[in-house]
């Protein structure tokens, strides 16, 4: 087993790069630099020709999309318990999965990235303040999910072990500071994400992107 990753700092790819940082596999951390546009160079196009990150090569297999990666490493690392193996907890766990990444992730890039969706400057202004208030609204839901799994003594979002829920709350709560969304408007969400810096794995992985949590302007 030959394993590469290819990730972004601060990028969703933040997600299989902690779990592999869990799995204590011997990986391959590859920086793609987007700010420089590296991403659409040819050499990376030849191994994701979406220009995209993540991509988890194994062995010279290419996989991308976040939830091909995790489901994955799921597989590859059984020992790890990224996913529950119950058939109803797994299935929620990967249905809360696919909304953070085909809902939450999209709302922020609509912030983040509005030339994406639009040519016309005065729709991109448009794009940023509506987006923020749907995707405020999206980390209450994540405050939510963090309150529920309190109630039920879960110490993780799905359950006992570490796992992508995880992860990604982490890069989007992180995420919603660079929209102008402060700690203070989701406590018990910003309490939970602190946590989860605190695991060993998580923090390795913070310090190689250099991550800071917080990256909101001071008052």
């Amino acid at each position: 087993m030959s394993l590469k990753l290819h990730f972004a700092p601060g990028a969703c790819s933040f997600v299989p790069h902690v779990l592999l940082e869990m799995s204590g596999a011997e990986f391959e951390p590859s920086m793609v630099k987007l700010h420089k546009g590296e991403q659409n160079s040819d050499d990376y196009k030849a191994i994701n020709p979406r220009g995209q990150v993540p991509v988890l090569i194994n062995n010279g297999q290419p996989i991308s999309q976040i939830v091909a990666i995790v489901l994955y490493l799921d597989q590859l690392f059984p020992q790890a318990g990224f996913l529950p193996t119950e058939a109803l907890a797994r299935a929620q766990a990967i249905a809360t999965l696919a909304w953070m990444n085909n809902t939450v992730h999209p709302t922020f890039t609509h912030i983040f990235m509005p030339q994406k969706f639009s040519d016309l400057p005065e729709v991109q202004a448009a794009l940023k303040p509506y987006n923020t208030q749907l995707f405020r609204g999206m980390l209450a839901e994540l405050q939510d999910l963090v309150k529920a799994a309190a109630a039920k003594g879960q110490t993780w979002l799905s359950g006992e072990r570490f796992g992508p829920l995880d992860a990604y709350c982490l890069t989007f709560t992180r995420w919603g500071t660079i929209a102008g969304i402060t700690p203070e408007e989701h406590p018990e969400l910003w309490a939970f994400v602190q946590k989860v810096a605190a695991e060993p794995a998580v923090a390795r992985v913070i310090e190689r992107e250099r991550l800071q949590l917080n990256m909101g302007k001071p008052a």
